[in-house]
């Protein structure tokens, strides 16, 4: 599983916006698969440099480049991946270049135009990432460990959520998570998020609503 940055405008401006998301949710992209998407600024040679350079000070590592020529890459950048993706990755829907917004910068998802839900009648296996970011996802099984799951709404899970859950991700402050079983790795809604040390141990093994209260996340057993 990968996370896809896309650069648009000036990259000046990209990166400050960045740096604002990534003061908010700080070790974010900790130990995590990052592809760099150049489709859209289609920058020189020495500023694909400039530009991965810039993000490894941020402690964000680029596996790989999308959206520039083979002829374009020297040795000391990370190799062409030509949109390649995982088959152990689930795709709802195509995902869009990220916006300008705090959120879409990191999951990039189009506003959905009307309301939606998916409904998984199976588990989401170690490995794999549904995203579904035009609104509620319910995953009637459960989440394993190392697997992810992204949804514009809410997430409903009817089993144990054990890998990560990211409710809210075009925007949705209103989105919630629901669970039978919680032992997240991690929690997040809108681009605020909890991991799996900061969750109260009398709330583990427990049924829980998860929801944004003044920029906070807040965590509740259902009974």
């Amino acid at each position: 599983m990968a996370f896809v940055l896309t650069p648009e405008g000036s990259v000046s401006e990209w990166l400050a916006e960045f740096d604002a998301w990534l003061a908010r949710s700080p070790g974010f992209f900790a130990g995590r698969a990052v592809v760099l998407d150049l489709s859209v600024i289609a920058p020189a040679d020495d500023a694909i440099v400039q530009l991965i350079a810039a993000l490894q000070e941020r402690s964000i590592g680029v596996m790989g480049l999308e959206g520039v020529e083979s002829s374009a890459l020297g040795s000391k950048l990370p190799p062409l991946l030509n949109g390649q993706r995982s088959s152990t990755t689930i795709d709802t829907a195509m995902v869009a270049p990220p916006q300008a917004s705090h959120a879409s910068a990191i999951l990039a998802a189009q506003a959905p135009k009307l309301p939606t839900s998916l409904v998984l009648d199976s588990s989401v296996r170690s490995g794999q990432a549904v995203r579904f970011p035009e609104g509620d996802l319910t995953v009637l099984g459960s989440v394993g460990s190392g697997a992810e799951v992204i949804a514009g709404g809410s997430v409903h899970v009817y089993g144990t959520l054990r890998g990560r859950v990211m409710a809210g991700s075009s925007g949705n402050q209103r989105a919630r998570i629901f669970c039978q079983r919680l032992e997240a790795e991690l929690l997040a809604i809108d681009g605020y998020y909890r991991s799996a040390d900061e969750i109260d141990e009398q709330l583990r093994s427990r049924p829980v609503q998860v929801w944004l209260d003044d920029n906070a996340i807040i965590i509740r057993a259902l009974n």
